[in-house]
């Protein structure tokens, strides 16, 4: 299964007898009748089985062994890209090889460059290493095939997928050879394993699979022998794993018995987009030398894709280890405010208290600061500042929450002043356009700002990355402030440390006006019963679409099409999310480059000093001013 740059791999453990090929390739042909994925990888040696010891010398399981590989290539029923591990004996001599299968042709012949021969491992008592061979045979001949030998990289005809292949202990050496694929383009590394089990062996072989698919840049697919092997000296588990970029997309080692099989996607766009984007990569390709050759070969595309797991509609909210994940905001947050505090002496910190989400961020933020530099609370000066759009709501719960909290409260009504504002330059006063709601944002900004210049403070700023991409700011508004703590973080994420703080961080009272808070719909409150997501969509939908634009690279025809699966809407409603976030995202980037500073948070941000660069004047859409 191919589609859209997205590729499903199954990495098989069949149950297998030692030293019967007939037996293990009739299994491989029963289990490859009903895979379905674009490439299907056995173990090391599967089709012998690894434990075969001085049997690897008999002539007799070496021709039952060709003569099944040749049944296997005539009977052959998957259409996909085949790979699998049996002896290979070239002039007398074995070696442990993978044969890469496409149909009834052998694609090429990968051998085994490192060869375990310490502890319970004796293997160069039977194959000897790649390394001396390669140098001078590139093709051998092999069931009446001229087939590519050593050290290969096979890529797709007409598209950007390529892989490498290594064996078990490959994997282990310094310098791997899939490492030294992976540089010269080969996007995954496969890895035909059979690594035995034994105590803590697991969690320090997935940590290095998954340091392997980080550093290459690239994906991981390991396929290891199950225990059906022999088990008179060790037990081999079944452990697979498929990662991708210092991620486990799936794992499994279940001690299975029966033949067992895991499927993962791989994100084709996302490994070269990070390659393109990583400095570190670029500078390494070409460094090491290799007399890797390319095997051009085609894979069918399918007219869809079906994913082995759902998308998480909440990308930048944490599922895993909560509190963990919580903690470690909070410090960053905390922590970043605290060294800006403490460099420009402020002796107050300013907040407009709206009774929303972010500015309740903003201000449990600040109190846990505050107590931190054991500095009063009172030096927080909360500030709530009603004007055209204010409901009672949410001007009830800015004032409970900030009484609960124990800091100042300074109530400003802003009605007035903004009129008086409005007369002055010569409007009506009574047209809701854009002077009319922004000059309400502004006059806000510049009382905060004038009010921390009187108490020698800093104007925390409360707006988010979500609101930050979709230039849902009023520009030398509330786009501005001194430091602006939440810039790091979406609004979903904003979301989930509101009622964690509530919950772990304060009282009891606190939890239930943040209840309330976090049950009011979003909203600038520049107009009577203005509400954000009926305007700009979902938040959750929007900061899906950053996720996949900023980690991932995806085009907006992409991350269209992922909406719908994920959200399960129409691709009329998912283009029209799509084209709406690019409109605003391109035509409000004037904003981010005047953004104060910020403390980074996640792995991405929008700032323009570091990690988003982009001139204001793109024409890749029309631009609104605002």
């Amino acid at each position: 299964m191919y589609y859209n740059d997205f590729i499903k791999i199954a990495a098989i453990t069949p149950k297998l007898k030692v030293g019967n090929p007939t037996y293990n390739v009739e299994e491989m042909l029963r289990i490859l009748k009903k895979t379905e994925a674009a490439i299907a990888v056995f173990p090391e040696l599967g089709v012998t089985a690894y434990t075969c010891n001085d049997l690897f010398f008999q002539n007799s399981l070496l021709k039952e062994t060709k003569r099944e590989i040749k049944r296997l290539l005539a009977d052959n029923p998957f259409k996909g890209v085949l790979i699998f591990g049996a002896p290979l004996e070239i002039e007398g001599i074995l070696y442990n090889t993978a044969f890469i299968v496409k149909g009834d042709r052998i694609l090429g012949l990968v051998p085994k460059f490192y060869l375990p021969n310490t502890q319970e491992f004796y293997e160069k008592r039977w194959f000897t290493s790649a390394y001396d061979i390669v140098k001078r045979t590139k093709m051998i001949q092999y069931l009446n095939q001229v087939v590519p030998f050593g050290s290969l990289i096979f890529k797709e005809n007409e598209t950007n997928l390529s892989f490498g292949v290594e064996i078990c202990e490959d994997m282990w050496a310094p310098i791997s050879p899939g490492n030294l694929l992976a540089l010269n383009g080969a996007q995954m590394i496969i890895n035909l394993s059979a690594s035995n089990e034994y105590l803590n062996k697991r969690l320090i072989r997935k940590r290095t699979i998954v340091e392997h698919s980080r550093r290459n840049a690239g994906a991981y697919i390991y396929c290891s022998a199950g225990v059906n092997e022999s088990t008179s000296e060790t037990v081999f588990s079944g452990h697979n794993v498929i990662a991708q970029n210092g991620e486990t997309l799936v794992e499994t080692e279940h001690f299975s018995r029966d033949s067992e099989i895991i499927y993962g996607d791989i994100d084709l766009s996302m490994i070269a987009y990070v390659r393109k984007s990583n400095s570190s990569f670029r500078d390494t390709l070409n460094k090491f030398e290799t007399d890797a050759v390319e095997v051009a070969f085609e894979l069918e595309k399918t007219e869809d894709f079906t994913f082995e797991r759902a998308f998480d509609q909440t990308p930048f909210v944490p599922k895993e280890k909560e509190m963990d994940a919580f903690e470690k905001i909070a410090a960053l947050q905390e922590n970043a405010l605290i060294k800006r505090l403490d460099h420009i002496n402020a002796e107050s910190i300013v907040i407009g208290v709206s009774g929303g989400l972010d500015s309740t961020l903003a201000l449990l933020i600040a109190t846990r600061v505050a107590d931190a530099m054991q500095m009063d609370r009172k030096q927080i000066i909360g500030v709530t500042m009603p004007a055209f759009g204010t409901s009672d709501a949410t001007r009830k719960q800015a004032k409970t929450l900030m009484k609960d909290l124990e800091v100042t409260i300074k109530e400003i009504d802003m009605n007035e002043h903004v009129k008086h504002h409005l007369d002055l330059i010569g409007h009506d006063g009574i047209s809701q356009d854009k002077a009319y709601e922004n000059a309400q944002a502004r006059a806000r900004t510049m009382v905060l700002m004038n009010l921390a210049n009187m108490h020698n403070g800093l104007v925390l700023g409360t707006g988010d990355m979500s609101e930050i991409a979709l230039g849902w700011t009023t520009y030398s508004g509330d786009q501005m402030s001194m430091y602006n703590i939440n810039a790091g973080i979406p609004k979903t994420l904003v979301r989930f440390m509101v009622k964690k703080y509530a919950q772990t961080k304060f009282n009891e009272h606190l939890v239930e006006v943040v209840d309330e808070v976090l049950n009011t719909p979003i909203s600038p409150e520049l107009l009577l019963n203005q509400v954000t997501e009926d305007e700009i969509g979902k938040y959750e939908i929007n900061d899906f679409i950053l996720h996949r634009f900023l980690r991932f690279g995806d085009d907006e025809k992409r991350i269209a099409w992922l909406i719908q699966k994920t959200f399960s809407i129409d691709k009329e409603e998912a283009d029209h999310y799509v084209k709406q976030f690019f409109l605003r995202f391109y035509s409000q980037q004037f904003k981010r480059q005047a953004a104060p500073d910020a403390p980074k948070i996640l792995d991405i941000s929008l700032s323009p000093r570091s990690d988003f660069r982009m001139p204001s004047d793109v024409d890749k859409l029309t631009r609104h001013k605002d």
